[in-house]
């Protein structure tokens, strides 16, 4: 297996940035960070790369290695992070490529696929939801109120102090139920490759919150049905985020759609699930 350095990608005028996992000639997945690349855990890649596949994951624009503006006021729609996704896809070459979007990365992941559905030959869906952030359709399971009390009920840490960032995601971890130890790993990472410490920069690497700004109009939800590449839904059983039933029902409307639900994982993909769902990824061709 070969894994190259973190690198950048220019693709109409935006940096994004990129790290590759497997040869540059095998067929490319391409996972999109939710927010930054580091959503997907290493050893996922590995599994990946080691399954003949060119695993790349990137950071979405305002974190990580990609340009960052403005993260409390974004001057792009979620419908330019699919237009991202189609032209780093074009950029890596190899022809359609196999996108994978966890959390808002998936959100992306499906406006992309049906905006752009030229440039996928097949669509992974982690932890997400069809309708954007903010209110649930009345179909779907919202937040789970409790922990999302407990989650935002503490205070913010000093984001220039990388010790307590970290301390702050492993906390968060344990309230919406992931590993903590992972995750006080991950965000110290995190830190290391955020450009700065200004608290509306951390926040859209650490947590994501630029989403909250980002024009995701219009609803793409019942557009699902044209999705016409192999799809797959993974889903943590024990999500308080976006429960489970979100991902259920992402499977019954996209057509052919497989589920795949973790039944020890929350919202993020544990390290001793990462073999399973690299397997359940490359069975989609």
């Amino acid at each position: 297996m070969t894994r190259t350095h973190a690198t950048t990608v220019d693709v109409d005028g935006i940096t994004l940035g990129i790290e590759s996992f497997g040869a540059e000639d095998a067929p490319l997945v391409l996972l999109a960070g939710g927010t930054t690349m580091l959503s997907w855990p290493d050893e996922l890649c590995e599994h990946l790369a080691a399954g003949g596949r060119r695993a790349v994951r990137y950071d979405l624009r305002d974190s990580g290695a990609s340009t960052t503006a403005d993260p409390e006021a974004p001057a792009y729609t979620l419908r330019d992070l699919a237009a991202d996704a189609a032209a780093l896809a074009c950029a890596l070459g190899g022809g359609p490529a196999h996108l994978a979007g966890i959390g808002v990365g998936g959100m992306v992941a499906q406006v992309a696929a049906l905006e752009h559905p030229d440039a996928f030959s097949a669509l992974t869906l982690v932890g997400t939801r069809s309708v954007a952030p903010g209110p649930a359709d009345e179909d779907l399971p919202d937040h789970d109120r409790a922990t999302m009390g407990r989650l935002f009920a503490r205070p913010m840490p000093d984001w220039a102090d990388r010790e307590a960032v970290a301390e702050f995601a492993a906390g968060g971890a344990e309230i919406l139920g992931n590993d903590p130890d992972a995750a006080r790993a991950n965000a110290a990472r995190i830190w290391d490759r955020t450009p700065g410490t200004a608290p509306p920069v951390q926040l859209a690497n650490q947590i994501g919150m630029v989403f909250s700004r980002l024009d995701c109009t219009p609803r793409w939800r019942e557009r699902l049905p044209e999705i016409a590449v192999p799809t797959l839904v993974v889903h943590g059983l024990r999500d308080p985020f976006f429960p489970v039933g979100n991902g259920e029902a992402l499977a019954r409307e996209i057509p052919g759609a497989q589920l795949l639900v973790l039944k020890e994982a929350a919202t993020a993909i544990p390290a001793a699930a990462s073999a399973e769902v690299a397997e359940a990824m490359l069975g989609l061709g």
